[in-house]
């Protein structure tokens, strides 16, 4: 499916790291979400209840990155991911998630973790 939604550059304030220290306060993360499906009618009929409201997973991305607390960068993503899969009849979602003041012991742009995930069959 070529069609897409696509959310660039969310930015969110998230406890995600594999130290205690890393998670004490809130810190920088910035999310990219890609959600495939089929735009067809939307495209026209104009109606939003035809496709899936941005604003919905901008939301979704936002509750976990903010409400919850992971080690991984990866195991961040794949929430977000699970969480779309679940909530809306996209065909598939890619999830990119950056932490741009990760502890790293010299200077870099950010760390990112992405990935792509289907829905079954």
């Amino acid at each position: 499916m070529s069609d897409r939604i696509t959310l660039r550059s969310m930015q969110f304030m998230g406890r995600h790291g594999v130290s205690s220290e890393e998670r004490a306060e809130p810190q920088p993360i910035e999310v990219d979400l890609v959600v495939r499906l089929d735009l067809s009618m939307p495209a026209k009929s104009d109606h939003l209840a035809d496709t899936v409201n941005y604003a919905t997973l901008f939301e979704l991305a936002r509750q976990v990155v903010e409400e919850r607390s992971f080690h991984l960068l990866e195991a961040l993503a794949g929430a977000i991911a699970d969480a779309v899969l679940a909530a809306h009849p996209v065909d598939d979602v890619e999830v990119r998630v950056r932490k741009p003041k990760a502890p790293l012991p010299g200077a870099f742009e950010t760390v990112e973790v992405r990935i792509r995930r289907r829905r079954d069959p």
